[in-house]
């Protein structure tokens, strides 16, 4: 499939963005997004934020970024979804809308550390579906009718972890970082701030 057709940046078909904590990642995003919407009146953008309020700490986290996202890209609407990554760019996608999924480290979360409450105890999917889920978001990044922004970290260049079943997360985050760079046209570095092509065009 050929890049989305934009005016002033051109994004790949699908971009991913990868850095460490605060590194400027969800900021280059939100830019990108900005400069997606006034390049054409006819264009839309929506963010799909994987987060959930599970704590105080949470919450006020969550309801900081939508302020802040609402002053910086004034239009944006916002999708919630935790875990059916899939369903919402087969749903959502065209060609006239940006839809930038904000991140994909707490939607691997979200999939093989869930937080139990005793409301979310009876919706939760086993763990068991996600490599099938998996499969579905690499298809779906496949056939996205339009531009897709994809914010994940990178958490494997510091001090090995002393427990088990972080050290699986952090080797299970590698491999689906590698996944998702296969699969999108375009992949970027982010280091204090600054973007860094790694693969594809640099928007």
């Amino acid at each position: 499939m050929s890049p989305a057709s934009t005016s002033n940046p051109i994004l790949p078909r699908s971009l991913f963005l990868l850095g460490g904590q605060k590194s400027g990642k969800s900021r280059r995003a939100e830019l990108l997004a900005r400069q997606w919407l006034q390049a054409d009146s006819r264009h839309e953008a929506a963010l799909v934020a994987t987060g959930q309020a599970w704590d105080a700490e949470m919450v006020e986290r969550i309801a900081r970024h939508q302020r802040d996202r609402a002053e910086r890209v004034p239009g944006m609407q916002t999708i919630e979804e935790p875990r059916d990554l899939a369903t919402i760019l087969s749903t959502h996608s065209s060609p006239e809308r940006l839809l930038v999924i904000d991140c994909l480290t707490l939607w691997l979360t979200n999939w093989l550390m869930p937080v139990h409450t005793e409301e979310s105890e009876s919706n939760q999917p086993p763990v068991q579906d996600w490599n099938r889920q998996l499969a579905l978001f690499l298809e779906a990044i496949d056939q996205a009718a339009g531009p897709i922004i994809i914010v994940g970290n990178e958490i494997g260049l510091g001090v090995i972890p002393m427990g088990r079943e972080v050290r699986a997360f952090v080797d299970a985050l590698g491999v689906l970082n590698q996944q998702v760079a296969e699969h999108c046209e375009s992949v970027t570095l982010m280091c204090a701030g600054l973007p860094l092509a790694l693969k594809g065009m640099q928007p």
